[in-house]
C-alpha cells in the first residue's frame, strides 16, 4: 500500500483514474480548500470512500520533529505540509506515491518513494478497466 500525495490524486480526478493506497488528512485538507463551500462536503465524503485517511499522531509528529531538526540543521527544509506527509509515510513504512521532487531530499532520512511508471494515455488506461 502507497501513501498517495495531493498532486497524485488531483491527477487520478482530473485523468478519471483510481488506485489504491491512504492519503493523509493534510491531502484531504489540500484537495479540500480548492472546492467551493457547496460542493466540500460530497467531495469529502467521495474522498474518505475511496481512500483510507490516515490520523496524524503522536509517531508522526515525533518523526516530523526529528525530519525539520535534521533538514532546518542543512538549510534544505520543504514546505510543512510536505514535512508532515513525509513523516506519515516513514513512520508507517509506506512508500510515499508523489511527482514533487523536493521528496526526494527525504530519501536518505527514510523515506520509501515509488517509481513512477512511464506516463500512459490516461483515457486509454480508464477506458481499458471501465470495460471490464
Amino acid at each position: 500500500m502507497n501513501l498517495l500525495d495531493t498532486g497524485i490524486i488531483l491527477e487520478m480526478i482530473k485523468e478519471k483514474k483510481h488506485a489504491t493506497g491512504v492519503i493523509s488528512p493534510i491531502t484531504l485538507i489540500e484537495i479540500l480548500r480548492g472546492i467551493e463551500t457547496k460542493k466540500r462536503p460530497k467531495v469529502k465524503e467521495l474522498l474518505e470512500e475511496s481512500f483510507s485517511v490516515l490520523n496524524i499522531d503522536n509517531k508522526i509528529i515525533e518523526t516530523y520533529c526529528a525530519l525539520y531538526y535534521k533538514l532546518k540543521e542543512e538549510g534544505m527544509l520543504i514546505p510543512d505540509a510536505d514535512l508532515l506527509i513525509a513523516a506519515t509515510a516513514i513512520t508507517y513504512n509506506l512508500a510515499l506515491e508523489t511527482k514533487d521532487e523536493h521528496f526526494q531530499r527525504l530519501k536518505p532520512l527514510g523515506l520509501k518513494l515509488t517509481e513512477m511508471p512511464e506516463k500512459q494515455n490516461p483515457q486509454k488506461a480508464f477506458t481499458r478497466s471501465s470495460r471490464r
